[in-house]
């Protein structure tokens, strides 16, 4: 992992936490609805994605004026591309999932990349009251007795994780938001996170960050690396296991 400073991860967590408490107490009291009244759904997860970006962009802006940013909820800047240390942040990751009082599989992610690579990164599961960072890492997920739980998505499961989870004599798990199917995996309540059929680099720069953090094996599906901060942020796939079966996963996905 390139080079961060310990401020640097410090203000990931930050910033992640604090835009998760933002979150919560706007689903909590429910009063952006101005004169129209309370809102929800998918009002609600529009409001926060935009309440979440304003408060991420104006801390970074403020503690680090000289870095890039690529926010989902943002225009992205050119400039970026010539910029060795951006930010790439996700203000409300799992909107529809954040709409769905009171699911808690949503997050914040926040992370710095450093020429291509994560560098640090946080992960705030607001519903939860936790925050996942890169320094302190997380520890390395517990072992897991029974047959391996497969991440996937609730409306979407991808072709691949089904000849995953078939391979390693696994189970389908659904659950929403990129960052808290990764962080299952961080925290032992999944084995395997493999996702395809589209993703931008703000759904997986800091779950990456984290998740490498922890020790896991984080790449594409077909086990290349990783790159960020590329001219079109889009990238489709992502794998994020247990070390142990990566060899088997990537197998399985290019089957």
């Amino acid at each position: 992992m390139p080079a961060a400073t310990r401020d640097d991860h410090e203000l990931a967590a930050r910033l992640a936490t604090a835009a998760g408490r933002l979150l919560v107490d706007l689903r909590a009291h429910n009063t952006g609805g101005g004169a129209a009244g309370p809102i929800d759904g998918r009002a609600l997860g529009r409001e926060g994605d935009r309440r979440a970006h304003d408060l991420l962009v104006a801390g970074l802006a403020e503690a680090r004026p000289d870095d890039a940013v690529l926010s989902e909820e943002g225009v992205a800047d050119p400039a970026r591309l010539q910029a060795s240390r951006v930010w790439i942040v996700d203000p409300l990751d799992g909107t529809r999932e954040y709409g769905e009082v009171p699911r808690t599989d949503w997050a914040v992610h926040v992370a710095l990349v450093v020429d291509g690579e994560p560098a640090a990164g946080a992960v705030a599961l607001p519903a939860r009251d936790l925050t996942l960072a890169t320094d302190p890492p997380p520890p390395a997920p517990p072992s897991w007795p029974g047959p391996p739980r497969v991440v996937v998505s609730r409306s979407r499961p991808p072709a691949e994780a089904t000849r995953i989870a078939e391979a390693l004599g696994g189970d389908l798990v659904p659950l929403g938001s990129a960052g808290a199917k990764a962080m299952a995996v961080v925290l032992g309540e999944a084995d395997v996170y493999a996702h395809s059929g589209g993703q931008y680099e703000w759904d997986s720069a800091a779950p990456v960050a984290v998740a490498h953090a922890a020790g896991l094996h984080v790449s594409r599906l077909d086990g290349s690396p990783l790159a960020y901060n590329r001219p079109d942020p889009y990238l489709p796939d992502l794998l994020v296991c247990r070390p142990e079966l990566a060899d088997r996963v990537v197998a399985a996905a290019k089957t």
